[in-house]
């Protein structure tokens, strides 16, 4: 079926219209073109979508860092509406990066002028004030940072743009994030998280109490608690340990099932140096040991219970067991493991 002007196809040409003005450097059409993109993203149809998001991706560098942020989120509000990702991902990387690095200037700038309480950004621009403390940009920056922080988690939960982005891109990415949530003392969860999930990931676990040994390969798990609830349905689902199995939901919502259900932990995380692997941070936590990611096994100290679930809902994960290790292998990663802290008394 062909659209016209009068039916769906309006997204298209208020697309049309929104690009038309950028690259003129209209500076009286660009909002007003821009308003009516936005009025007409609801009713666009599928196709629409598909085709408009690349095209707003690539206009990213032309739009002032104001509105940049976004146009950003409308990225990737088409993405999670099912256009493709891909040629999406690296404009909103690169706005991502000089968003960071003009968001840690930001931070010293407010820090060298008095310091105090950063400002909350909120719908609108930064106060005057606010401007005159750190300049334009780095205010700017700050204030969309939690925009480009939207889009990244969009394009990052697609598999191919996480196995597609260098790994020097992505250590780059962590270490701006990381610089300005150290100046500013404030966590950007999601985006970190989301930097540091892991694809096609092995993974030997040794189970202390039984002393047995299994390779696994991980993939798109978000944090550990989804981690920890797979263990157990691959692990002790599986008949390979003894203890309480995940129900079919609870594994279920840890791989592609929407929702949350609660579960119960079947183990102590454990790194190879015994200190604790905690839930709340990834897998990405696990010490690599001889080039492999090497996790134990112990007993819960005490019944610990949390909502099984995906931490990015739009992020399918897998746990897969590649093979039991026999004997001698198991106890060779288990030779490189320090041993359990003796009880106290």
């Amino acid at each position: 079926m062909i659209f016209t002007s009068k039916g769906r196809e309006r997204f298209l040409d208020a697309v049309g219209g929104f690009e038309t003005a950028v690259r003129e450097q209209d500076a009286d059409r660009s909002p007003q073109a821009f308003q009516e993109l936005h009025r007409r993203y609801r009713e666009a149809g599928e196709h629409e979508i598909e085709q408009a998001a690349p095209r707003l991706a690539a206009l990213l560098p032309a739009v002032p860092p104001g509105p940049r942020g976004v146009l950003a989120v409308v990225v990737g509000a088409c993405v999670e509406r099912g256009a493709d990702p891909v040629p999406c991902a690296p404009h909103v990387f690169d706005g991502l990066a000089g968003t960071l690095a003009d968001a840690a200037t930001f931070c010293e700038r407010w820090a060298a002028t008095g310091g105090g309480e950063l400002p909350d950004p909120d719908a609108g621009d930064p106060e005057p004030a606010v401007v005159e403390r750190t300049g334009w940009e780095a205010a700017q920056a700050w204030w969309t940072l939690p925009q480009w922080e939207m889009a990244s988690v969009a394009m990052l939960q697609d598999r191919a743009v996480r196995t597609g982005l260098d790994a020097a891109r992505r250590t780059e990415l962590l270490r701006a994030l990381s610089a300005v949530e150290e100046r500013s003392g404030r966590p950007f969860k999601c985006l970190a998280h989301a930097l540091l999930v892991l694809d096609d990931e092995p993974l030997v676990v040794v189970h202390r109490p039984s002393g047995t040994g299994y390779a696994l390969r991980m993939h798109g798990i978000g944090d550990n608690f989804q981690l920890h609830t797979l263990l157990a349905d691959v692990l002790v689902g599986g008949g390979h340990l003894p203890g309480r199995a995940p129900s079919a939901q609870e594994a279920a919502v840890c791989r592609d099932a929407p929702g949350q259900v609660p579960t119960t932990g079947s183990f102590n995380l454990v790194s190879p140096g015994g200190e604790w692997i905690w839930n709340e941070g990834t897998p990405s936590d696990i010490p690599v040991v001889d080039g492999v990611r090497l996790l134990v096994l112990d007993p819960p100290p005490y019944e610990r219970g949390w909502p099984a679930g995906r931490f990015f809902p739009g992020m399918t994960g897998d746990l897969v067991l590649e093979r039991v290790l026999d004997a001698e292998e198991s106890d060779r990663w288990a030779a490189r493991c320090a041993p359990p802290p003796t009880p106290a008394g």
